[in-house]
């Protein structure tokens, strides 16, 4: 809904500003906010740490992952090396192996080598593979060794493995909460970016409207010389004024259309800049709410130094806690390392050819379950390094903390200070236009009578230019005073 409803006032501002292209300082500020790229790379990183935060809180759950493998042997595993014959018998009452053969038969005799091989009537041992017709067939058995070789060229292997953390050392949890205080940093440092947008925006936004008051103060004082002039010139016609006045209303004129092109100039890179600002395009000819107003509204109010809300709603703060949080955090992963670790682990294990019923070329698994520990033991100091240089970089976060505070009182204090200047001026200022309004009006009508010089009028006129450009300031000043006052305290928001 938020997002909707930027989006409608957005819109909004823009046909408004395609249609009569106007712009007050909340349409100026709401175009600033949405347009502004740092503003944008901001939002980003608050997704980034978001998901950050997602992903580490996984680490608390269990872990499941699949491996396969294929590989093609050149030769096939083989268990025997030739054919080997074994004797059929009975295991006696004493527990051994053999028979009592008859007149004639094959007998066995047990080498020292624990080998049984046979022998013939006369206790003689032959070869059976040479002479096969003494092999009585009934009381020995042949196994070739082809029977014992198995088709291992093409072996096929998969896993799929199940780890749970169980103690870690902390790390995962120590983790979790740094990723957390990650993102609310980004969040407080996308806060601290729109105050600086805000206070640009309303810097370039008065700042226009004070160069166009005084363009129209230009214009009326160089309407107002150009009218003396005119006076002037038909005075010196008649002999009652000199040359040497008529060259100082001239002098006066030339300074004035001076002083009218340097403000139209600063005007037009004055609105260039809100409009970079706005995002806008540069040549767009924009219109300030504020411009027509002849006397700006301002309410000068007292600048109250309340440090407590500056502690409190100041981004910056709020930020270098954050940092702080997150250095202490990483004390503990550091410690972590050195800690030992329990995992729960649980396997099923498959392969081709199967080994646990024979070697079947077929596939054939079987699951198995454990725990993993792994105890760190001698690391010589490394750990305690590691350790007190995390903690070296946490009280140096800790001294920025307090150092930023310490600047942020004097900032709170200065503001105050300001404020309250500004509102004094702005009454100090009314009083000299007040004062130099009279000045111009009894010189104008002295001079109409003939019974003050022109440049006594000259004079009157550049104290009313004065004190009329100093109102304008003033009154720029009390609005930006406290703009910055806001900005001190935290408390400035769209």
């Amino acid at each position: 809904m938020k997002k909707l409803l930027s989006l409608v006032i957005l819109l909004s501002i823009t046909c408004s500003l395609s249609s009569q292209e106007v712009l007050s300082l909340d349409s100026c500020r709401a175009l600033a906010l949405a347009n502004n790229k740092d503003l944008q790379i901001g939002n980003e990183k608050i997704k980034a740490a978001y998901y950050e935060r997602k992903a580490a809180f996984t680490n608390f759950l269990p872990n499941i992952s699949a491996t396969g493998s294929y590989m093609r042997n050149q030769k096939n595993i083989a268990l025997l090396g030739e054919d080997k014959f074994l004797p059929i018998g009975s295991l006696t009452s004493s527990g051994t192996f053999g028979y009592t053969p008859g007149a004639g038969q094959v007998q066995e005799i047990k080498l020292p080598s624990g080998q049984w091989v046979p022998t013939d009537a006369s206790g003689t041992p032959f070869d059976p593979t040479k002479n096969p017709e003494k092999l009585v067939w009934k009381q020995y058995t042949t196994i070739p060794k082809e029977q014992f070789e198995f088709d291992t060229k093409n072996v096929y292997a998969g896993a799929i493995t199940l780890t749970q953390p169980i103690y870690m050392g902390g790390k995962i949890r120590a983790y979790n909460k740094i990723t957390k205080f990650a993102e609310e940093l980004a969040k407080t440092q996308h806060k601290s970016g729109m105050q600086e947008v805000i206070l640009n925006t309303d810097q370039a936004y008065w700042q226009v409207v004070s160069l166009v008051n005084k363009k129209k103060l230009a214009e009326g004082y160089l309407e107002l010389l150009k009218k003396l002039e005119s006076d002037i010139d038909k005075m010196i016609a008649e002999g009652v004024a000199t040359k040497a006045d008529g060259l100082s209303i001239k002098v006066k004129v030339n300074e004035a259309e001076m002083t009218l092109t340097k403000v139209e100039d600063g005007l037009s890179l004055s609105r260039m800049l809100l409009c970079q600002i706005c995002g806008l395009d540069l040549s767009t000819p924009i219109k300030l709410a504020d411009e027509t107003i002849n006397n700006l509204p301002v309410n000068p109010s007292v600048g109250v130094a309340d440090i407590e809300m500056a502690y409190k709603n100041r981004p910056e703060l709020k930020s270098l806690e954050l940092a702080t949080n997150i250095y202490n955090q990483k004390i503990n992963i550091t410690r972590s390392e050195f800690l030992p670790s329990v995992a729960l682990i649980g396997n099923y294990l498959v392969s081709n050819p199967s080994i646990y019923n024979g070697f079947e070329n077929k596939f054939g698994g079987q699951w198995n379950v454990g725990v993993m520990v792994k105890i760190p033991i001698w690391h010589w100091k490394e750990g305690s390094y590691k350790v007190n240089a995390a903690k070296a970089e946490a009280r140096v976060a800790q001294f920025q903390l307090a150092d930023a505070k310490e600047k942020i009182q004097l900032q709170v204090n200065q503001s105050a200070y300001k404020v309250n200047e500004a509102s004094k001026k702005l009454a100090m200022a009314e009083k000299n236009m007040e004062k130099a309004n009279e000045n111009l009006r009894y010189a104008t009508l002295g001079f109409e009578e003939g019974v003050i010089p022109p440049s006594n009028v000259l004079e009157a006129h550049t104290a009313w230019l004065s004190a009329q450009s100093e109102k304008i300031d003033a009154q720029i000043d009390v609005k930006l005073t406290e703009i910055y006052l806001q900005k001190s305290l935290g408390t400035l928001s769209k």
